[in-house]
């Protein structure tokens, strides 16, 4: 069941920049979305038109089956977004600034919701004191207790541990988690790939403007990883035998080192016959073991692919 349905979505700036290039989306009820994407790929953008922040050029979008355009109040009051920059009301405190997001959405005063936001959040001792006085790792964790104030159904994070402290990294993962377990969808862009890696149920790739991939997070790692064999020679190799051309070798480590890359989703891996042909040319080695590609080789060759 979808709660964001993005259809036929592009933008383009009045300077004929292209931002968004009909973009089809759909986002499940209930899961973290990662949505990854090289810097001015269009993550931004997007967001911005789903929490209704900008106009999109053509195309729709439902939230939780609200337009965000024909019914934007109920639309808007479903969703909680965390911007990339810190803008908050610098004399209020933080107490004051999260009870009035609360109030911005015709909500009536929650205090007991607010105060446990703001100790989710590890806030709740600096609730008296002016945003001001914050330093910016409190006050990102300010901007996600005003995006939690309405209790969204729907939670955007924009790049939302860009240069904050493990410490905070650490919590906001921890709250990411108990909100999911409580029932809300959460979308995050990033470009910290292991944040994905980490968290994620379902990866989108967007790059240029376009929706290039979306993939279970499991099911991506599993078609596009490549695994690497790497054998410690007993001795050094100069170059790489001529029998041994047909398989994807390279020397590393002063030849002391010969690493071969294979595909996980092929029928046969090769690793058979490469040893036999390796045993025929003579090489030994000490000692073997094997790796997988990460999330981020698989995203850097995808984008690569495309131009």
């Amino acid at each position: 069941m979808s709660i964001i349905r993005v259809s036929n979505l592009s933008k383009t700036y009045a300077s004929g920049f292209s931002a968004l290039k009909s973009v089809d989306l759909e986002i499940r009820r209930g899961e973290i979305f990662a949505l990854l994407g090289p810097n001015g790929a269009g993550k931004t953008t997007l967001i911005s038109i789903i929490c209704g922040l900008v106009n999109p050029t053509s195309g729709s979008v439902l939230a939780d089956g609200h337009d965000i355009i024909k019914d934007y109040r109920a639309a808007r009051a479903r969703i909680g977004l965390v911007p990339q920059e810190l803008t908050t009301d610098a004399f209020e405190t933080v107490w004051a600034t999260v009870s009035f997001s609360r109030g911005l959405f015709g909500l009536p005063r929650n205090p007991a919701h607010v105060e446990r936001v703001l100790k989710d959040l590890s806030l709740w001792d600096k609730r008296d004191n002016r945003i001001m006085t914050l330093s910016g790792g409190m006050k990102r964790r300010v901007l996600i207790a005003k995006a939690l104030a309405h209790e969204p159904q729907i939670l955007f994070l924009d790049e939302p541990t860009a240069g904050v402290d493990v410490e905070l990294r650490q919590d906001m993962w921890k709250l990411v988690r108990r909100l999911r377990d409580d029932g809300v969808t959460i979308i995050l862009t990033t470009h910290y790939i292991e944040e994905a890696e980490e968290m994620a149920d379902r990866i989108g790739v967007i790059s240029k403007g376009e929706i290039i991939l979306v993939e279970d997070k499991a099911e991506l790692m599993r078609k596009l990883g490549k695994k690497q064999l790497s054998l410690s020679l007993q001795e050094p190799l100069a170059a790489l035998p001529e029998g041994l051309a047909a398989y994807d070798l390279a020397l590393a480590a002063e030849g002391e080192e010969l690493v071969y890359t294979y595909d996980t989703k092929a029928e046969r891996t090769g690793i058979t016959a490469l040893l036999q042909d390796l045993a025929t040319a003579g090489i030994r080695f000490r000692d073997l073991r094997t790796s997988q590609s990460s999330l981020e080789d698989i995203f850097v060759s995808l984008v690569r692919e495309r131009h």
